[in-house]
């Protein structure tokens, strides 16, 4: 199982980012884990999957910005330890 935490920075909150992270995941499919906005305006990501390659993909289209209304200037990347989740959702 690969983890990975993402700490995503640029105009990233309030422009429907979280949303388009959370559909990306299903998109890409077998990709689980929280997306949520830090007070700092960042949004954090906890991502995992038993294909690395499906989390490359996520990480590259993060890297993008899935939402047309965002810039992201810059991804934090690390690989985490984390309580294993079942599916990709939203927090808050």
């Amino acid at each position: 199982m690969k983890k990975v935490r993402l700490l995503v920075s640029g105009r990233v909150q309030g422009v429907g980012f979280r949303y388009s992270a959370y559909q990306l995941a299903l998109d890409i499919g077998d990709i689980y884990g929280r997306v949520w906005n830090n007070d700092d305006g960042t949004v954090e990501i906890l991502a995992q999957s038993e294909d690395a390659e499906k989390i490359a993909k996520f990480i590259q289209e993060i890297r993008k910005g899935p939402s047309p209304f965002s810039k992201v200037t810059y991804v934090d990347v690390t690989l985490s330890s984390f309580s294993d989740y079942h599916d990709f959702r939203i927090a808050n």
